[in-house]
């Protein structure tokens, strides 16, 4: 297939385009600057961005823009006037990004070795390029490295034997003792590293929790002695200030961050995260728990909840409304603190993440189902962006 190119210029033979990225290496919740020089003024070029993920499927993002009377472009300060985003956009190159042409349906972009970079090249061509990028050269390009675990970061396995999973604690390189977190995802199962490493980037001794394996909800026979555990591996670590351990729930996770919070007599944490949704009140799963019913006004910690108002896999909106109530009926909802996103969808993650509408999903039966998520791509990954920094502030302040 020949490139499509809209707009051709003529580029100077004198001088070569010159592409910058600063900085090259950083953690994924930083922000870069993309910076084109030597252009000839007025000059129409795309800014390409493609990153080949850990199952070897290829992302891209891309925006048209024109260079100044400079023959500079600047990705944080100009327009882009099309592509997978508009507008003034620093790092749409990462969080348009989306499956190449031809890819197969129903993809999602997560890191599973945290100990390497995600790594994204960035070029700049000639022209308003919409497709067929590896059809031609392009003027200049630049190789950038996306960390969730800061190098030199170490990270330490620990395992519950009984139930044959491990436990990944991530620490900062910085000296501790760090406040800990309980890292608590949701219904896909498996280990999930990247944001617990990325946590730990931020100066929290952050457990990954795995509590059961993909596909195997309800074959799961889970007590409250398994969480109970986890908690107090955090809480007792030397490395770990034990009176300041929270837990940072996900979707099917922050229904068990809730009841865990609301109904053990061990887990008593600093603070809670909600992301993204909190489920039913009054149940969360009966293949998980016995006790399935729990009452929110017995929370004595700091929470807050993000809640996503085009969350198309649970009725999370409802449910915060439910649980805001049933605090202000025990007296506690000074303790509530509830972000809402318009037309974000239930799967926010740490921020520059693409965004997924709807992915393949592994069901309680072993069949893969492709599963509606919901969001809006712009809006939602402001969403992330906005509950990122929220989240972070909102954990330094209760850890």
């Amino acid at each position: 297939m020949m490139a499509k190119v809209i707009g051709l210029s003529t580029m100077s033979d004198t001088v070569a385009p010159m592409l910058s990225v600063f900085p090259s290496r950083a953690l994924v919740d930083e922000n870069f600057k993309v910076v084109v020089e030597n252009l000839p003024p007025g000059s129409p070029v795309t800014l390409h961005s493609l990153h080949q993920c850990e199952d070897k499927h290829y992302w891209e993002a891309y925006g048209h823009y024109i260079s100044n009377h400079r023959g500079t472009v600047s990705v944080t300060d100009d327009l882009s006037f099309g592509g997978t985003y508009t507008g003034k956009e620093a790092m749409g190159l990462l969080w348009s990004m989306r499956p190449v042409p031809g890819s197969r349906e129903g993809l999602r972009l997560r890191k599973r070795n945290v100990c390497s970079p995600l790594l994204v090249n960035i070029s700049v061509y000639r022209g308003h390029v919409v497709e067929g990028f590896r059809e031609q050269a392009p003027l200049a390009s630049s190789l950038t490295e996306r960390w969730y675990m800061a190098p030199g970061g170490p990270c330490f396995y620990l395992q519950v034997h009984y139930l044959k999973n491990y436990f990944l604690v991530f620490f900062s390189f910085c000296p501790g003792p760090f406040p800990g977190l309980l890292d608590v995802w949701g219904g896909g199962g498996g280990l999930v590293e990247y944001r617990s490493a990325l946590l730990g980037s931020h100066g929290y001794a952050s457990l990954a929790l795995e509590y059961f394996a993909p596909g195997e909800l309800k074959s799961s026979d889970l007590e409250f002695n398994y969480f109970e555990t986890a908690f107090n591996i955090v809480k007792d670590h030397p490395q770990v200030m034990p009176d300041k351990v929270g837990i940072f729930g996900l979707s099917l996770g922050a229904s068990l961050t809730l009841l865990l919070a609301a109904e053990s007599s061990i887990i008593k944490p600093s603070c809670c995260v909600f992301c993204y949704s909190v489920s039913n009140m009054n149940t969360v799963h009966k293949s998980f728990f016995l006790v399935i019913s729990f009452k929110v006004g017995r929370i004595n910690c700091p929470v807050m909840v993000v809640n996503s108002h085009d969350d198309q896999n649970m009725a999370t909106v409802e449910s915060s409304e439910d649980m805001a109530q049933m605090m202000r009926a025990a007296g506690n909802l000074h303790l509530l603190t509830r972000l809402y996103y318009p037309d974000a969808g239930h799967l926010i993650e740490p921020p520059y993440t693409p965004h997924f509408r709807a992915t393949k999903f592994v069901k309680d039966t072993k069949e893969k189902v492709i599963l509606l998520w919901g969001g809006q791509t712009k809006p939602h990954s402001d969403a992330q962006e906005d509950s990122w920094k929220k989240i972070l502030a909102f954990l330094e302040q209760n850890l």
